[in-house]
């Protein structure tokens, strides 16, 4: 075998695994790459959710899930609405000025909400994270002052919020509690996530 044979050999050889090396290279590279991608579940977490809320009754309260976070939708009597009109003295931002997020151009009323029936927020404490619980009965109770309207009282540091989800004076919550993204489809079913048609 002469020199220039051996030196032919070596090339093929060298070119050969150079090409087996790159292959193996990008197979065990897809693996890992696709792993940027978000997962199906990721991609849920952020998507749009419908609720119906035809079987919500006046001075009821369903829970839905979007991004991970539990969203309350309360159907206001006309009583709980009334409530509200005078309120606005005891609300450490009843104008939702002060937010550490963006409240909706719809949301920017004395009922925070697109029609007056149905509040749609964010059941998180803007203090600490815990949620809230209901107190939806009017009148003296524990932990609520005795001219109590209606609202949610959060377990952890006692800050309360109206059935507008405005947090009161002198409270350890720095925000009302958050209005997210949301429209009606119909009369019947709410999108929450998306506020603007296609």
């Amino acid at each position: 075998m002469s020199d220039q044979q051996v030196d032919q050999a070596k090339r093929t050889w060298l070119i050969a695994s150079s090409c087996a090396g790159a292959i193996g290279g990008v197979a065990a590279a897809v693996p890992f790459v696709s792993t940027f991608a978000p997962s199906e579940r990721a991609k849920a977490a952020g998507a749009a959710v419908e609720v119906d809320i035809s079987a919500i009754k006046p001075g009821e309260k369903l829970t839905a899930e979007w991004r991970g976070k539990p969203v309350w939708i309360v159907r206001r009597t006309p009583e709980q609405l009334a409530a509200l009109k005078g309120l606005d003295s005891q609300m450490a931002d009843p104008g939702n000025a002060r937010t550490a997020y963006p409240v909706p151009e719809y949301a920017k009323n004395e009922h925070r909400s697109i029609k007056p029936e149905f509040l749609v927020v964010v059941g998180i404490c803007s203090h600490l994270g815990c949620s809230p619980s209901d107190k939806f009965q009017a009148g003296p109770q524990p932990s609520l002052p005795d001219d109590w309207q209606g609202g949610f009282l959060c377990p952890c540091h006692g800050s309360t919020f109206d059935l507008a989800g405005r947090v009161y004076k002198n409270k350890p919550a720095p925000d009302n509690l958050e209005v997210p993204p949301h429209m009606y489809l119909s009369d019947t079913k709410l999108l929450i996530g998306e506020d603007k048609k296609a």
